[in-house]
């Protein structure tokens, strides 16, 4: 179960082992499961475009169908957490703390709605750990209409997968060597990332 989960926390393994369907999943489970706050999204889409490019072979589709069926399965997970935000309503707000759920996230998450209103929490959260997992949470807990809700998850989908892809994409065309320092990006990315987040807990 360890190998299993060191393999889901590593951009590599997921999409070596994996290859796009479970790049795929990761992607939706980030943005629409409970569990998914973990889950290394934006690592893997920079790697994924950067494999795209470098090694067409391990993605097997070309740059544009690979942002579209990433996109999609981020507007997939987006409108899965609205759901689950729908449907469990303020129950989410008097569940006990466990392994996987702490309240923490949730009330960063409605800190961050409160600061920046609905429309640019729903586009700035797709850059943010764990805000992105429980921002469209949040939005069907304070009932955002579906369809205001929908077109910024589409939005920030496409902003988020885009310019993350192209990232990868154009920098593995200036750079061909970087694949061998993807180690040190992928820890600068998780600093930058992490910064708003850690921001707001202290704040708080």
């Amino acid at each position: 179960m360890l190998d299993v989960l060191k393999q889901l926390t590593d951009p590599n393994s997921i999409i070596t082992y994996g290859g796009l369907w479970l790049l795929l999943l990761v992607i939706f489970a980030e943005t629409g499961l409970l569990i998914g706050f973990f889950l290394p999204g934006d690592n893997l889409i920079l790697l994924a475009g950067i494999l795209c490019k470098a090694q067409p072979q391990l993605m097997n589709v070309n740059y544009p169908t690979l942002v579209l069926l990433m996109t999609l399965a981020a507007v997939m997970g987006n409108a899965t957490g609205y759901w689950f935000g729908k449907t469990a309503g303020e129950k989410l707000y008097s569940r006990n703390d466990s392994l996987i759920f702490k309240k923490k996230h949730i009330d960063v998450t409605r800190d961050f709605y409160h600061k920046y209103g609905g429309n640019t929490t729903l586009i700035l959260a797709r850059f943010l750990p764990v805000v992105r997992t429980f921002a469209p949470i949040i939005a069907g807990v304070i009932g955002i209409p579906f369809l205001h809700f929908m077109f910024f998850n589409l939005v920030g989908a496409l902003g988020w997968i885009v310019s993350l892809t192209a990232a990868g994409y154009f920098l593995v065309q200036v750079f061909p060597g970087i694949t061998d320092y993807m180690g040190y990006i992928f820890i600068a990315l998780i600093i930058l990332t992490a910064i708003p987040v850690v921001r707001a807990v202290f704040k708080k």
